[in-house]
């Protein structure tokens, strides 16, 4: 009996010394990511000296090479690009300029939807029909929509507290509208900006065409644009719009994903991955989206090798290119982690929901090991890390999942992501120095605990 009491006492001795270290630990990386951190230093490079980083552009490529020397100065283990084929598109000049029947003109505010076939370049002028729905629109003849300019308005849920819902919700008219509206033989199709700010930035995103159905021109209104749009054809249903959109599609270009390790000094094999992608759409300069992700794990790497953290298992940095529009850095990730026998990826995490106040993290993935995620909160929440329970990971992480990989996302503040998201104003001046940092150490204190714990 007396020498079980001594065993229980001796576990418990022994888990209450390692919650004491790992609070230590926790903390230090706190301390010095706030203090000494380069990450912001690292975006406004990013954002302010090179191009934009849309995929096949030559802003890409600089980031690209950027990024990877940068990673070689931190003194990572090693530091590699894995080679990936991505879309190139670029968007060419937009405008669009909205006629009254009595002759007079009002430009509109639009950005092309990436993907988007372009227009002539003396446009396409047409009148405009405006529909709130999918269903709406299902019930028209075709006779009322053809030779058209469809334009989907539909808004972002405002009661959907949490505005990921409410994008996910809304984005559907911006994916699939071009289809909807051209199997009615519309010219061209405009929807709503995905986003809750009124504000006369247009936000664009990818757009989804099937060779089964004529492919035509898209585009999105900034909110300020809806407004004028809306007002002038309640009072004038005659009007027409004039879109000049000189998007053109080209070959695939060469890319890659920047990747760099710190090796594991017990089980090395194992991987633990940070990620974000280094991919951002032309009319922004890309710092919530996502930049931000890309240097909040760079700084990963660079805290842990400034405080001398020797982990036990290899933690990888990603920054994946062509999340945007195709994801083919993931997916050939994806596809480099099944053919490696050597290594088992037992965790991901990535940062693209913006640069703003850390709120905690959603893993998805085997159930134990989700579990195991969220036994973590206890030694996270006094950082204000108390949100666990969103069960998502990472648009370029996802393809990990059919491998056993537990993917987990940081969730900051989401209230003005979509004031930014794909539109002009991502930009450097909208990123708070502090909060990215806090979103850094964060991500840093749980690669801390699965390199130190595994599963």
């Amino acid at each position: 009996m007396k020498l079980q009491l001594l065993i229980v006492l001796f576990l418990i001795t022994g888990t209450s010394r390692a919650q004491d270290q790992d609070s230590v630990m926790i903390k230090k990386i706190f301390d010095h990511t706030l203090t000494q951190a380069s990450a912001y230093e690292w975006l406004r490079h990013l954002c302010l000296s090179i191009p934009p980083r849309l995929s096949g552009s030559e802003g890409a490529q600089q980031a690209v090479e950027y990024t990877y020397n940068e990673l070689n100065k931190i003194g990572a283990d090693s530091v590699w690009l894995q080679s990936v084929m991505v879309p190139h598109w670029e968007r060419g000049h937009e405008k669009a300029i909205l006629q009254t029947s009595n002759g007079s003109q009002q430009p509109l505010t639009i950005t092309t939807l990436g993907g988007s076939v372009g227009t002539s370049e003396e446009g396409i002028t047409a009148n405009v029909i405006q529909v709130n729905s999918f269903e709406e629109f299902e019930k028209l003849p075709a006779s009322s929509v053809k030779g058209k300019i469809v334009f989907f308005n539909y808004p972002m849920n405002p009661t959907f507290y949490n505005t990921f819902q409410a994008y996910g919700d809304a984005v559907k008219y911006r994916w699939r509208g071009a289809m909807v509206a051209a199997q009615k033989g519309a010219v061209a199709v405009m929807v709503r900006s995905m986003t809750q700010s009124n504000d006369d930035h247009a936000h664009t995103g990818s757009m989804g065409y099937v060779d089964s159905i004529t492919k035509i021109p898209a585009c999105a209104l900034s909110l300020t644009a809806v407004e004028t749009l809306r007002t002038i054809l309640r009072k004038d249903p005659s009007l027409k719009v004039t879109l000049i959109m000189g998007c053109k599609l080209f070959p695939d270009a060469q890319s890659y994903n920047v990747i760099a390790d710190l090796r594991g000094s017990e089980k090395p094999e194992e991987i633990i991955i940070a990620g974000g992608h280094l991919d951002a759409w032309d009319n922004g300069q890309g710092a919530h989206d996502d930049g931000a992700g890309c240097v909040q794990s760079m700084q990963v790497l660079k805290t842990f090798i400034e405080l001398g953290i020797k982990p036990k298992r290899t933690i990888r940095i990603i920054l994946f290119m062509n999340e945007e529009n195709g994801l083919r850095g993931g997916k050939a990730y994806a596809e480099y982690a099944e053919m490696n026998d050597n290594e088992k990826h037992i965790a991901a995490i990535e940062s693209d929901a913006g640069g703003f106040s850390p709120r905690g993290f959603g893993a998805d993935g085997p159930a134990d090991k989700v579990e195991k995620i969220k036994s973590y909160q206890p030694k996270l929440e006094a950082f204000g890390l108390h949100d666990w329970e969103k069960n998502w990971g990472g648009a370029d992480i996802n393809p990990l999942k059919p491998l056993g990989t537990v993917v987990v996302g940081l969730v900051p503040d989401s209230q003005r992501y979509f004031d930014y998201h794909h539109a002009s104003s991502d930009t450097f001046d909208k990123i708070n120095k502090r909060e990215l940092e806090l979103g850094a150490a964060s991500i840093s204190s749980l690669v801390y605990l699965l390199a130190e714990y595994g599963f």
